[in-house]
């Protein structure tokens, strides 16, 4: 969440910048600024009470101890009086509280100064291209038609099992899933300085909290029920993407100056519900309810933020690199970046097949934004507790990443051929029909 010692000193900077996303979050700063300033009066009078009964307390105690015990008895009932305006008071804090921090949650990140100002994806940048779009002397094949030719997916049972939009790999086209997962977690561990992680997939809600998902986008995603308990709905949600947890693993800690920087990476399924989304379908890979990802997830020092989402940007660019894929890096305007993000960076992979760009991965600096909601800080070596800047990026998201693959190397003859880093995980140049 942003400071709201910031939004108190500088409200119009806030408001200047929250409107440059172009979604209206800015109209929400009177009414917090002004439930802040209630807040802080009725915390002043709270504070002010409770100082006074402290005071009588002690004076009713010497006058207990000089045996005036008609005077003490008349300061008790002014003690009494002052409880019943303390409960008021600590209800009224707590309500005042409740809703300020409420309000906060609502509110995105602000966008860096270096965040290029427009509406939506059509204002975005693309500030690099690696390599060229292949050229066939054959009509390119779709993922779809090449899946179903060597028997890497089978659609239809898919739907069968799960319905619309999931995804049941078969044969070597499991395999290559499973090829794929391994060269970037073997590829960031060792050669990026990732240390891996296992995390679990279901997380609590104020774990997407913590990293901005809820609760603006609570009907995203899947909740979970314990057997036939509807009172443990929502306890438990299934996870969007490995940041969450990955992110939270320091929630609530005061870590060292000398941990820093973090660097963390893991492989998981993800689960989106997409309520509402156009796209989902039986058929294809392009967008599906559960998908598996590679994610990378940073803390670090504020000073240093920046030059690790750059760094963290050409660690997702090298799996790209090294499977021979054709992209291009896009940065997002103020008005198509996520809600927690302050600066983000997309990287999209040429898919001959659907001749367009597929986003596979989205890097992000997030500043202090996710550290201040899980209460994550670092104490530097002069004693001072500070918010560290968390970043996240997809090191690469599956299966758009397969989808690319695919159409990119096809041949002629209706095989794939296998880029060579992956050939030690397949054990084959080739998949064949």
């Amino acid at each position: 969440m942003l400071d709201i010692k910031l939004i108190r000193e500088k409200p119009d900077f806030v408001r200047a910048r929250l409107a440059t996303r172009h979604a209206g979050d800015e109209q929400k700063l009177d009414r917090l600024l002004a439930i802040d300033q209630e807040w802080r009066r009725a915390l002043a009078e709270l504070e002010s009470a409770q100082a006074q009964r402290k005071k009588l307390t002690k004076e009713i105690g010497e006058l207990l101890t000089k045996e005036q015990g008609s005077a003490a008895e008349q300061l008790k009932e002014q003690t009494k009086a002052l409880k019943t305006k303390i409960d008021e008071l600590e209800t009224k804090v707590r309500a005042l509280e409740v809703e300020r921090k409420s309000l906060l949650l609502q509110i995105p990140n602000l966008p860096h100064e270096s965040v290029p100002i427009g509406r939506d994806a059509s204002e975005n940048l693309v500030v690099r291209e690696f390599g060229t779009k292949p050229k066939f002397n054959f009509q390119p094949k779709t993922h779809v038609e090449l899946c179903e030719k060597l028997g890497l997916v089978d659609f239809e049972r898919a739907t069968k099992i799960s319905g619309s939009g999931f995804i049941l790999f078969t044969g070597l086209g499991a395999k290559l899933e499973r090829a794929l997962i391994q060269f970037m977690l073997d590829l960031h561990t060792s050669k990026h300085g990732y240390k891996e992680i296992s995390p679990p997939y279901l997380v609590g809600p104020h774990c997407m909290e913590g990293v901005g998902q809820f609760p603006k986008f609570v009907d995203q995603y899947y909740a979970v029920r314990e057997g036939v308990d509807d009172s443990t709905l929502g306890k438990l949600y299934l996870i969007p993407t490995a940041e969450t947890p990955l992110a939270n693993i320091h929630r609530e800690e005061i870590l060292s100056e000398s941990q820093l920087p973090i660097r963390y990476c893991a492989y998981t399924p993800c689960f989106r519900c997409e309520a509402g989304a156009a796209g989902v379908s039986t058929r294809g890979l392009i967008r599906v309810h559960q998908f598996d990802k590679v994610e990378l997830v940073k803390i670090v020092p504020p000073e240093t933020g920046y030059q690790e989402l750059e760094s963290m940007v050409n660690d997702a660019e090298k799996v790209l690199q090294l499977l021979g894929l054709h992209y291009r890096v896009v940065l997002l305007c103020t008005g198509d970046m996520g809600f927690a993000s302050a600066k983000t960076y997309d990287i999209e992979v040429w898919a001959p097949g659907q001749a367009a760009y597929l986003e596979v991965s989205s890097v992000s600096n997030c500043e202090d934004y996710q550290a201040r909601r899980m209460n994550l800080r670092y104490k530097t070596a002069s004693g001072r507790n500070v918010f560290p800047h968390i970043l996240n990026g997809s090191g690469t998201a599956l299966p758009r990443l397969y989808v690319a693959l695919l159409e990119t190397h096809q041949q002629e003859d209706g095989r794939v051929m296998i880029p060579a880093v992956l050939r030690p995980y397949m054990g084959c140049e080739y998949l064949c029909p």
